[in-house]
């Protein structure tokens, strides 16, 4: 009798470690580091690149997982029920529910899941090889029981697209560096260029180009000696030219090649032909995601492009440095003109130019305004004010407040915004 308890007694053992592997294998192989786990399969790791197997296809490896967890807590349970109702009659099934539901909970599924988050990496090697076997051998009845599921949500109503990517790469991404942010094992510059690099599929040329308002460009019938004082004069390497209307961008100067047919012709300044200097302007259309405009700049080997909207009216112009400076931040080199739209008051309020990007102003004042409706600080306040309104005004939205400092007709030139922690205490 003894004999036969104490046999009893270690099945359920086996039973709940076993539970244990299948709660530290699933723990691990999915709090794993991917990254690391490729950088190690580079390496020739071999453990490593079965954990990015296994990894690969996570609803067939925790399902695998899962139902081997399940059997043997259900295994654990009907034995330990048989046990105790020989034992104390009736009141067996009652005693086994209280005796082993702690020491399922314990030993099969917290501690071990604890000890998986703690060394994920370390443990997803280790339980590679035999989770890579236990999902092999339980393939059928996963895939049977997936069918299953499927089939119960399509009757549902709910539609399951098998080519939606649960880990969903970007966001996991972004949640990790804002994690490793708060803990402060990554600064703010670095978040926001890698942030910058993200959005580069989600933000259009429109998000980053300069306006037509403010693009500098020269009529193309000015005499070549005017032409060329204004080439000279500028901060910039590439200037749009004109033919009868503004809107009629006929090529693009650049400086070095202006200089270097002033110096082919001997100096003679009067006899250069603008129009034979000036490359042919490339276009784009204003609803191009940043990510393919910066390969066409690296496929055709250019740094300039004009912004058209669906009609061909200018919208503006967009570089390959303004794209960059959505990865990297601002860049500066001695030519450029130092950024005077934003200017910090000694209340804490900020005065801020009505073209100046909301995206611009978020990185350097390390707001939050939503840039989804509108591209600069002046149209998002007459898109939520939903008229263009008159200085003096205020506004409160998304948690700042907004007053109105000039308006120039119908464009609104200045404001001043403050942001929630320093707005006053009756707001």
């Amino acid at each position: 009798m003894g004999a036969a308890i104490a046999g009893t007694l270690a099945v359920i053992a086996v039973l709940i470690l076993l539970n244990a592997f299948f709660s530290l294998a699933e723990t691990a192989l999915t709090a794993v580091s991917r990254a690391r786990m490729t950088a190690l399969e580079k390496d020739g790791d071999l453990l490593a690149k079965r954990v990015i197997r296994l990894t690969n296809d996570p609803e067939r490896m925790i399902g695998a997982v899962l139902l081997g967890s399940n059997v043997m807590t259900i295994a654990a349970s009907a034995v330990a029920t048989t046990l105790f109702t020989g034992l104390y009659g009736g009141v067996g099934a009652a005693i086994a529910t209280a005796v082993l539901t702690p020491v399922l909970l314990i030993f099969g599924e917290v501690g071990p899941k604890t000890y998986a988050i703690s060394s994920a990496d370390k443990i997803a090697r280790i339980v590679a090889i035999p989770t890579e076997w236990l999902v092999r051998i339980l393939s059928p009845i996963v895939f049977f029981v997936r069918w299953i599921v499927n089939q119960f949500l399509r009757i549902l109503g709910v539609k399951v697209d098998s080519s939606i990517n649960v880990l969903a790469v970007r966001e996991e991404i972004r949640g990790t560096i804002a994690l490793h942010h708060e803990e402060g094992g990554v600064g703010k510059h670095d978040v926001h260029r890698i942030a910058g690099v993200l959005d580069l599929h989600e933000l259009t040329v429109l998000d980053v180009m300069i306006h037509r308002k403010n693009v500098r460009t020269i009529n193309a019938d000015l005499p070549p000696r005017e032409i060329v004082a204004q080439v000279l004069g500028t901060p910039h390497t590439r200037l749009p030219i004109w033919k009868d209307d503004p809107e009629n961008i006929i090529g693009v100067l650049h400086v070095k090649e202006v200089l270097g047919a002033i110096s082919a012709s001997g100096g003679n300044i009067d006899q250069l032909k603008v129009e034979e200097i000036a490359r042919k302007p490339w276009f784009a259309p204003e609803t191009t995601n940043l990510q393919e405009q910066l390969n066409a700049f690296l496929r055709r080997r250019e740094h300039f492009a004009l912004v058209v909207d669906e009609y061909g009216a200018l919208m503006g112009l967009v570089t390959l440095e303004d794209i960059l400076e959505e990865i990297v931040g601002d860049i500066k080199d001695e030519h450029d003109i130092a950024f005077q739209g934003v200017r910090q008051q000694p209340d804490g309020s900020v005065n801020v130019d009505g073209w100046v990007p909301i995206r611009d102003l978020n990185r350097a004042m390390d707001w939050k305004l939503p840039d989804e409706e509108a591209v600069t600080v002046a149209g998002l306040v007459i898109h939520e004010a939903q008229a263009i309104p008159e200085p003096g005004q205020r506004f409160s939205f998304h948690g700042y407040q907004f007053e109105v400092l000039r308006r120039n007709r119908n464009q609104v030139t200045a404001l001043r915004v403050r942001a929630p922690d320093i707005l006053p205490a009756d707001e």
